[in-house]
């Protein structure tokens, strides 16, 4: 009605503007919390959450208990809501807004329990459900002791295919909020807990089943999730990533106990969890995993790509695996182009082909490359040949020897740039440069440009 006659008939009413953003976040941090019962959550907006119990309603004393479990927390928190529960998401949808009854027992009549609820169960348009209603028909049952083509024919065909999804005729999938995890390990507790201590011995607990999961399966998490489902409604999730398989308990725990830690630093708080009035709930997901088979230890030399991959993970739950990098090759031919800095966490590329100097023998590249090569004036004694001195950042050097050229042109298939003529350099002080003329003489420019781009130890 209107809010000048509802007013009218309640001057106390209290009107508040709607907020569909609002409502959606509420609605989606319901989803997450609901997640403590099954990890197969999904929205059903406007109202809705859909949860997949299959195999977890025993976890909670049966399929009653977890029901009104479910409606008993909620309404702590200060929702009302009503929970069905249907061998189809069409019919636990139905039985939850229409039931009398909302627990439909395994091999019961489907017709018994959905035939007396109304077709607005259906979730059908109201110009059909207003046709409906001229034609007599206002119940499920009414529909389905009648033929089927003449219905199908007057209301189209909408009207069967949500009749046979609700019946199990045809499968109707729902879409889970969050990544289902490959492997999980939760624990629960009748006293919630809240102390930082406490919460990372759980941490440990859980690691060590998890651990046990992956050994089965020969296994690795390369993602973790932790999820702390707090008793007030809150749901806590904390990630971390591993540079590699890992199913170490210890190492898993350790990246937790260095992502508390991170926030500790940023937040300046003792607690970082905010656990409020203490979580009842702790659950660690592998969300991610890769093969990872049993190797022999070698208990002489410790393994040092081991320590590396520790230090890696350990900043990375520190400072984020993005922000931990290093240097990979690249099969590019530009040099400035053939180095690049790339999360140390990705797998490592193959051993470049090009084998490093051995001791005493000389580079062939320079240590230290400029970012950009920086133009440089040369004197030369011909056209084409290599400069005797140049001036870099306002400084003159006399060449006393030099080395070259080593020619370099771009990629055939790109063609764009000019090809270039690496000289490796050394002036009267012993100092060593890399230079490069860019551009054949008078065949790609008139005149061509003399670069530095890097300079020998």
């Amino acid at each position: 009605m209107a809010l000048a006659d509802a007013r009218a008939i309640l001057p106390d009413l209290h009107c508040f503007t709607a907020d569909a953003a609002a409502e959606a976040a509420t609605l989606a941090a319901i989803t997450d919390w609901c997640r403590r019962f099954t990890p197969l959550a999904a929205l059903d907006a406007p109202d809705g959450v859909m949860l997949d119990i299959t195999g977890a309603a025993h976890l909670f004393g049966g399929e009653a208990k977890l029901l009104a479990e479910a409606e008993t927390r909620l309404a702590a928190q200060g929702f009302t809501a009503r929970a069905g529960l249907g061998p189809t998401p069409e019919a636990a949808w139905a039985l939850a807004r229409f039931g009398q009854k909302r627990l439909m027992p395994e091999g019961e009549d489907p017709l018994r329990w959905l035939g007396p609820l109304p077709l607005v169960a259906l979730r059908l348009e109201e110009q059909i459900l207003a046709e409906l209603a001229q034609a007599g028909l206002r119940r499920i049952e009414d529909v389905l002791l009648r033929p089927r083509a003449p219905l199908t024919a007057r209301f189209g065909i909408a009207l069967f295919e949500r009749l046979d999804a609700m019946f199990g005729r045809a499968k109707t999938p729902i879409s889970p909020r969050f990544e289902v995890p490959s492997y999980l390990a939760e624990r629960r507790y009748g006293e919630p807990i809240s102390r930082r201590e406490t919460i990372e011995m759980a941490i440990l607990a859980l690691a060590q089943e998890l651990a046990r999961l992956l050994l089965r399966h020969g296994e690795g998490a390369r993602r973790l999730d932790l999820s702390l489902y707090g008793i007030d409604g809150r749901v806590r999730h904390i990630g971390a990533g591993t540079s590699r398989p890992l199913r170490d308990p210890r190492m898993i725990a350790r990246l937790f106990h260095e992502k508390l830690e991170a926030a500790c630093a940023i937040e300046s708080e003792d607690d970082p969890l905010d656990a409020g009035f203490g979580f009842d709930v702790l659950r660690l997901s592998a969300l991610s995993v890769e093969c990872l088979d049993e190797e022999q230890a070698n208990w002489i030399r410790p393994d040092e790509n081991q320590d590396l991959a520790d230090l890696i993970d350990r900043l990375g739950a520190r400072l984020g695996l993005r922000r931990v990098t290093r240097l990979a090759l690249i099969d590019r031919h530009w040099p400035e182009f053939a180095v690049a800095c790339v999360p140390a966490a990705q797998t490592l590329p193959a051993p470049h082909p090009n084998p490093l100097p051995a001791s005493g023998e000389r580079e062939l590249r320079p240590i230290r490359l400029l970012t950009r090569p920086e133009p440089i004036e040369t004197i030369a004694s011909v056209p084409d040949g290599p400069p005797v001195r140049f001036r870099w950042r306002r400084v003159l050097h006399e060449i006393a020897a030099i080395e070259g050229p080593e020619r370099i042109a771009s990629e055939w298939w790109k063609n764009v740039d000019l090809t270039r003529d690496y000289f490796c350099a050394e002036d009267l002080e012993g100092r060593r440069f890399w230079l490069f003329r860019e551009g054949l003489y008078e065949t790609e420019c008139a005149r061509p440009r003399w670069f530095m781009h890097g300079l020998f130890a």
